[in-house]
């Protein structure tokens, strides 16, 4: 077995990282080798599942702390190989133990199976369906599907914070089995960000629409807007009007550094359907007193 660094896959300097910083390197590096933006680059692909694969392991707590006692021993060693013939084989397989257990009998199943002249199952794609909510602050999601030997099975799929539409989830080994005993193709999962009520997604930046009350625009005032995980006041300049656009920083969606795009609030000024006597007489006033003109603006 060949033993990878993913942090070198990750381009990271070192394994004290913290998880943002994984996170934000995995984002980088997804985006740069996606399948989209390199349509028919095999190189670019083969990165793409690298890096896919290196955060499946290094983004989840658990996984990482496993790998990392393999990473601190055979940092200096290329692969598993060559290390084992500087040890002598009970020193090698008490040393394997210590660090992942002890093998069940599938384990050597496996490394029989794995000759030089088998391949790797076909990679197969599937889908899931996030709202906007998720995305940011990311879930757990159970996946169920049939396998090929017509078994359902289900799996957990952890959906990173700050992931997008379009991007894809790896997990290894549950795509199509090989046909000549070597490991099954991979399972990547899209990601489908559903139409939000309240939030649109452009970029990094969160658009919302914001109704105001003539009065409200005409004379400015403090209003309390709900952004996708706090809520922030904001001052509507007095004059305001439908079309404008107010941008408040910072509290956007998160981009690729691990910062946040902006929220836009799209201003919309609402009349009344229905006015009471009150209301009516006071718009009458108005347009006797005013010499605005809207049309000539």
């Amino acid at each position: 077995m060949k033993y990878k660094n993913y942090y070198k896959i990750l381009e990271l300097k070192s394994d004290r990282v913290t998880d943002d910083e994984i996170k934000n390197a995995y984002r980088r590096l997804a985006k740069k080798y996606h399948p989209d933006i390199n349509p028919g680059d095999e190189i670019a692909s083969e990165k793409f599942k690298a890096v896919n694969e290196a955060y499946q392991i290094l983004g989840d707590e658990a996984s990482k702390k496993k790998y990392d006692r393999i990473h601190n021993f055979y940092r200096v060693k290329d692969t598993f190989e060559d290390t084992k013939e500087k040890l002598n084989k009970d020193g090698f397989s008490e040393m394997f133990e210590m660090m992942f257990g002890k093998k069940e009998e599938n384990d050597s199943t496996i490394v029989k199976n794995n000759k030089k002249n088998s391949t790797t199952g076909e990679d197969i794609e599937s889908q899931i369906e996030i709202t906007l909510e998720e995305a940011f602050f990311g879930t757990n999601k159970k996946l169920a599907f049939r396998t090929f030997d017509g078994k359902m099975k289900s799996i957990v799929v952890k959906i990173p914070k700050g992931i997008k539409s379009g991007e894809k989830i790896r997990i290894a080994k549950q795509g199509k089995p090989s046909k000549d005993g070597g490991e099954n193709g991979d399972l990547y999962i899209k990601i489908v960000l559903m139409k939000d009520e309240r939030y649109e997604l452009h970029g990094n930046d969160i658009c919302m629409k914001l109704n105001l009350s003539p009065w409200e625009a005409a004379f400015g005032c403090n209003i309390s807007v709900k952004g996708i995980d706090s809520s922030i006041l904001v001052n509507i300049p007095e004059g305001i009007q439908t079309g404008e656009r107010l941008k408040i920083a910072n509290n956007g969606f998160w981009n690729e550094n691990g910062g946040r795009g902006d929220l836009l609030l799209n201003i919309q000024i609402m009349i009344p359907k229905r006015l009471s006597e009150g209301e009516k007489l006071l718009f009458r006033k108005l347009s006797e007193i005013s010499n605005f003109e809207p049309r000539k603006q």
